[in-house]
């Protein structure tokens, strides 16, 4: 995701459902290989002018299972999380994961737990029936040294325990800085990929950020096969515009070799839910790239 979509996304009750679905068990009509959805921050503008006609829209695509990209003041898109629920229901979609930056402020070394803002985002997306809290990068001052970062680790396995408690995982999302940052002599994917417990933290693997961190999506993948449960279907070109070497673009139409990565993902990676996301369009509107997008998906067998 690109520098706008860093600060795009803001961190923030077990509300009565009556007979609703636990969380988790609406994914048990995944057909194909697994879940596939879609990052809402893809058609993040419509969303905003018109999150119900959006989701209108994406139903009649064929999408079933989205990931939300905004949550504020406990509200999702403005609707509290009893309201989003009923409007997903509506729409026969299902709200697999859920994209909430975890920061500092939200754990209270002095106490040892975490701050109450972040406990109800955890209770407002077991609401909504995510399968998934996901934390969709980090703060810089978060990484400023080794010794702290192990202990924000420590921290997101505490996480991990927190919503396994309400029937989800807990996740982190990649950027480029994972890749291109070190500490010690290392580089901060791996202090995190041998720092969290797989047990506790899913790495939802973006295939297409990282190339802005120098990596290569399917070395990273055969590097740490079955740690990529969740990941982040996308392709890149070089950019047109912006401070970055490369944006995303159609799938199949770029420098990833998309099928190539999202296959092995899928024979050696352990993954079950493939979420779609492209944030650059080059000359389409977002709608028509995410329809393309989930088209090429299902051509390929997801």
């Amino acid at each position: 995701m690109k520098t706008s979509r860093r600060t795009f996304v803001k961190a923030g009750t077990m509300a009565a459902l009556g007979t609703a679905i636990l969380p988790g068990s609406v994914f048990a009509t995944a057909k194909g290989k697994g879940i596939l959805g879609l990052q809402l921050y893809s058609v993040r503008d419509e969303m905003k002018k018109d999150p119900v006609g959006t989701m209108t829209q994406l139903a009649k695509m064929g999408y079933i299972y989205v990931e939300h990209a905004n949550y504020v003041d406990r509200k999702f898109y403005t609707y509290k999380a009893p309201e989003f629920r009923k409007v997903l229901d509506g729409l026969g979609l299902k709200m697999v994961s859920g994209h909430t930056v975890m920061g500092k402020q939200h754990w209270d070394e002095a106490k040892k737990d975490f701050s109450d803002s972040w406990k109800q985002t955890i209770e407002d997306a077991a609401v909504l029936g995510q399968k998934y809290v996901v934390s969709p990068s980090m703060d810089s001052t978060m990484r400023n040294n080794y010794d702290d970062f192990r202990r924000y680790m420590d921290v997101f396995n505490k996480c991990g325990e927190l919503c396994r408690k309400q029937g989800m995982k807990f996740g982190y999302h990649n950027h480029d800085f994972e890749f291109s940052e070190t500490l010690n002599g290392e580089k901060l994917f791996d202090i995190m990929m041998k720092s969290m417990d797989p047990d506790l933290v899913v790495v939802q693997l973006d295939i297409g950020n990282l190339y802005n961190g120098g990596a290569v999506a399917i070395d990273v993948v055969n590097k740490y096969p079955g740690r990529f449960e969740n990941v982040h279907v996308k392709d890149e070109i070089l950019a047109t515009s912006g401070d970055e070497k490369y944006e995303s673009t159609i799938l199949g139409e770029g420098i990833v070799d998309a099928k190539n990565v999202v296959d092995t993902l899928t024979k050696i990676g352990g993954t079950t839910c493939y979420i779609i996301e492209q944030e650059s369009y080059q000359g389409k509107t977002p709608l028509e790239c995410v329809k393309i997008d989930l088209e090429i998906m299902k051509k390929w067998g997801y």
